[in-house]
């Protein structure tokens, strides 16, 4: 697809996304849904209320009544579609910098679109192709009050608050300034939790740290942790879709780590995992274990959420699917990235162990990422045939799943363009952090040549 990525369509605010543009993305979609209510919601960042307005203008436009949410995780705003059965446009660069924002489509079920759905949007977008109606048509607009409540409610509802409860941690938390400030703290209280905050506050600059909940982004939250002996710290990006964990003693936790713990807890044998082409060997060890089986997509929700899809409807069990960045499904759920929810049952495996205890089995791995950033399409292409290339020499076995990943046996390295951004994203992992760097070294040494 030449709009929609690997989770929805984002750029920077003022160059690739506009008013104007985000406008004819709500046409397109309304026009093609043909639903006579859709609702929008927004995470928190400063152009968020403007693209609502455009958004919500798009879809009037071609008959649809507005329901807005306004500042919503984009869970909630995905737990309001189930509910009332109407599909969501949601405004948000989920971990992105400050200057991006963008557009992520959930169908009345409360799950993204499917890629044939995505298609059909982007092609009436493409060829400015609208379904407007006359002036007397049109859409009208209404405000919503409860939808970060209702998800509240539904998540308590959803978990082991008794559980939780009983094994009185406190928890460190920071949602980074993002949507998830505005339902996290009260979840994990109504949980009997103590909470500690850090970078609480919605602020679409994002002050305190960026949005994406990497280690380099999250020194606070480890400092946090170490100050008032809490249990665990827990980590969310924009939209609070995902969540990134510290343990009790202020050490960030790999969040490949906490896939495995948490998979490990919900697969049984004969059952199906579903991860990215970036997965860390720390779940081929827990589906082996288990005797589950793993199936790999391109990297990004859309691609994962597709292939749960598909193994459902041929009547596979996924109990669990997801990355190493924090966005993880747990399909009898909802079939949505949850950061909450994650939360919640990461919370539930600390009722009997401490957090470092939890991801004690998931060591003995080293991960290393770096990015190459472009201008153009031509750098763009340069890149990836500098990848193709370095592909064809290497002495590893290729897959092309998404972009190269070379596995040498004792480690890979994986080079892709991203989805969400103009780089191409270098990942490796080994047992040893020399021999995933040097991986990751050799492949960006040979991009930054063919950009010269």
């Amino acid at each position: 697809m030449k709009v929609f990525g690997s989770s929805g369509v984002r750029g920077v605010v003022g160059e690739t996304i506009t008013p104007a543009f985000v406008g004819r993305v709500a046409k397109a979609a309304g026009s093609t849904l043909g639903a006579e209510t859709v609702a929008v919601a927004r995470d928190t960042r400063r152009t968020g209320e403007m693209l609502a307005d455009a958004a919500a203008g798009g879809l009037a436009a071609v008959g649809s009544d507005v329901h807005r949410l306004g500042v919503a995780p984009t869970p909630a705003a995905q737990a309001y579609a189930e509910r009332e059965g109407v599909p969501v446009v949601m405004i948000t660069a989920s971990h992105n910098p400050p200057a991006y924002n963008g557009v992520k489509l959930v169908g009345r079920d409360g799950i993204e679109l499917s890629r044939d759905a995505l298609e059909r949007i982007e092609d009436r977008l493409l060829a400015d192709r609208y379904e407007t109606k006359a002036w007397d048509e049109t859409g009208e607009s209404e405000r919503v009050e409860n939808t970060r409540r209702a998800y509240v409610d539904q998540l308590l509802a959803a978990v082991d608050r008794e559980r939780i409860a009983d094994a009185d941690l406190t928890v460190a938390l920071d949602p980074g300034h993002g949507a998830g400030a505005l339902t996290s703290p009260e979840f994990f209280r109504e949980l009997g939790c103590r909470v500690v905050t850090v970078n609480a506050q919605p602020d679409g600059h994002f002050p305190g740290r960026d949005p994406e909940p990497v280690a380099e982004n999250l020194a606070d939250l480890g400092a946090l942790v170490r100050a008032t002996d809490a249990d665990v710290g827990i980590a969310h990006d924009g939209d609070a879709d995902r969540a990134i964990f510290y343990d009790e003693h202020g050490d960030y936790i790999e969040g490949d780590a906490t896939l495995a713990a948490l998979a490990e807890a919900r697969l049984d044998a004969g059952d199906t995992a579903v991860s990215a082409v970036n997965v860390s060997q720390r779940l081929v060890d827990v589906t082996n274990r288990v005797g589950a089986d793993l199936e790999l997509t391109p990297i990004g929700s859309t691609y994962i959420i597709t292939r749960i899809r598909e193994l459902q409807n041929e009547g596979e069990t996924v109990p669990v699917a997801g990355e190493g960045n924090g966005g993880i499904l747990f399909p009898n759920y909802r079939l949505a990235r949850d950061g909450a929810y994650t939360a919640a049952s990461f919370l539930e495996l600390l009722a009997d162990q401490p957090a470092s205890a939890a991801v004690a089995d998931y060591g003995g791995y080293v991960n290393v990422r770096r990015n190459v950033e472009y201008d153009s399409d031509a750098e763009r292409e340069a890149l990836l045939a500098a990848v193709e290339e370095y592909a064809a020499e290497a002495d590893a076995e290729p897959t092309t799943t998404d972009g190269y990943r070379l596995d040498y046996g004792d480690a890979w390295v994986l080079a892709r363009p991203s989805g969400t951004e103009p780089v191409v994203r270098i990942y490796a992992e080994a047992r040893d952090r020399d021999r995933a760097e040097s991986l990751v070294e050799g492949v960006h040494d040979r991009l930054l040549a063919a950009l010269e």
